[in-house]
């Protein structure tokens, strides 16, 4: 069903930018050589090569090529050149790309896939694909290693899969937002309160994952509700309609998380250190009863997880083989120096893991919906999942109310999107210790920057507190002098 939906989307593509599916698509002679360039000279012909043989050399082992075998190929036969010369449409792909250009790329690959796990509503986010990509789980740097040997790459091929960097969110969710305009989908399948992308099942998750109290559940729901953010209009995919909104479905649940932290604990490094004390104290005075949430103990338990994981996260990305292990060229002489210098690498690193008491690489663990596990034997007596909220709430008549009344803003105004390109800017030095913590750590979950989230962040505070169909629902008094 997943392949059927996403071969749907291709098909489409192919006919909106004329390359198949329609009355008059663009032959192979639109690609093809005319021919005057076929009778053109060899020293004419030498600086295409010389181009696309840089752009293979950069993509392999370098140095493959020396000098004789690109005078060899400049001066080969034009049967041959066509050979090198790649797929029909190939060398479009060598140009600077201009803005709006919808020509397909590893991350617009990531862009359909994408589009087709929003179509189906599938439990996976944008962030967790784009993790199984840096994992490794799905092929992205180097692809074409795993592609079928009859699919040989030459010339200006290599340009389509020479990626150089990982993919980013920003990158990839707004070429999903231009490419479901461009290939003119109806209206996706709508998102209510039982899907997985919805912000109240997303908030569970990520409460689980951040190892925090299951009571603030309750609170996020009040957020979500509060500020229309998990409307099923709002949070349903309209392409063609300007006004819908262009959802990140697991920032904006990290962001409420962020934001019901902030009224129940102000985060702004004094308030939530007041309640800590007074958890120690209650908690050494009840052993019997639930835990009250400790939040300095919270921060001493994640934060020392968080730094062994990004630990390791760095470690691996320093070790990453961004050149490939299968060559590149399929000539004998080519491939016996790459096969040789590819042995040279292996003896070297073995040589170093010897040295230095590493072990040998593991094979890839299987992929998980959850990066941190705090219910295993290792982690379980840390785990705050059942630790109730007592010392920040209280009881008036059959509801619960915050004890803290106060709450200070992101921004007092948020940016033109349109102008700066963001709704609010985040410089960490402007902001308590506390939370650019929690900003660093739900940023780490997700593989983004703090700024995505905190931009989200100023987003639903102003839903919060600024709309006006809102003002007498406000329940938390505002400083005002916030900052900015």
């Amino acid at each position: 069903m997943k392949d059927g939906v996403l071969a749907n989307f291709w098909r489409r593509y192919l006919q909106k930018s004329k390359q198949a599916y329609c009355d008059k698509p663009f032959s192979d002679a639109t690609y093809s050589t005319s021919p005057k360039q076929l009778q053109s000279t060899d020293t004419e012909e030498e600086p295409d090569f010389i181009k696309l043989l840089d752009l293979v050399s950069s993509a392999t082992d370098t140095d493959l090529l020396s000098e004789s075998s690109i005078g060899g190929i400049s001066s080969s036969k034009i049967s041959e050149k066509s050979v090198w010369s790649g797929s029909v449409d190939g060398s479009s792909y060598i140009g600077k790309r201009k803005k709006g250009d919808m020509r397909m790329s590893m991350p617009m690959t990531l862009a359909f896939c994408y589009l087709a796990l929003l179509w189906l509503r599938e439990s996976i986010t944008l962030s967790d694909l784009l993790r199984l990509v840096m994992d490794g789980h799905i092929p992205y740097l180097n692809a074409y290693k795993d592609f079928p040997e009859k699919m040989k790459m030459y010339g200006a091929d290599f340009k389509i899969f020479h990626v150089q960097s990982w993919p980013t969110y920003e990158e990839v969710h707004k070429k999903m937002h231009a490419l479901v305009n461009y290939i003119e989908l109806p209206c996706f399948p709508e998102i209510t309160n039982s899907s997985f992308l919805h912000p109240n099942i997303l908030c569970i998750k990520y409460l689980m994952e951040l190892n925090l109290p299951d009571d603030m559940h309750s609170w996020t729901c009040r957020v979500v509700k509060k500020t229309g953010v998990g409307e099923t209009d709002f949070l349903t995919l309209h392409p063609g309609n300007k006004s819908s909104q262009k959802v990140k479905y697991d920032i904006l649940a990290m962001a409420v998380i962020v934001v019901v932290l902030k009224i129940l604990y102000l985060l702004d490094d004094q308030y939530e250190w007041q309640l800590a004390n007074y958890a120690e104290e209650e908690n050494e005075n009840n052993e019997e009863g639930r835990p009250v949430f400790n939040i300095r103990k919270w921060y001493f338990v994640v934060k020392n997880t968080l730094d062994l994981e990004q630990k390791k996260f760095n470690e691996k990305k320093i070790r990453y083989l961004w050149r490939c292990e299968k060559p590149l060229l399929y000539t004998a002489r080519e491939m016996s120096v790459v096969l040789k210098k590819r042995q040279m690498v292996v003896d070297l690193q073995r040589q170093f893991r010897a040295l230095s008491g590493s072990t040998e690489p593991t094979e890839k663990p299987t992929p998980s919906i959850f990066q941190l596990n705090w219910t295993n034997e290792n982690t379980a007596q840390n785990c705050f999942h059942g630790h109730s909220l007592a010392g920040v709430l209280q009881q008036k008549g059959s509801i619960f109310t915050t004890l803290n009344t106060n709450y200070w803003l992101c921004t007092t105004k948020l940016c033109k999107e349109r102008v700066c390109g963001h709704l609010a800017h985040y410089r960490e030095s402007d902001f308590p210790h506390t939370y650019q913590f929690v900003l660093n750590l739900f940023a780490f979950l997700l593989r983004v920057k703090p700024s995505l989230i905190h931009e989200e962040v100023c987003a639903i505070e102003h839903k919060l507190f600024h709309s006006r169909f809102h003002k007498k629902y406000r329940i938390f008094k505002v400083h005002k002098s916030g900052k900015s």
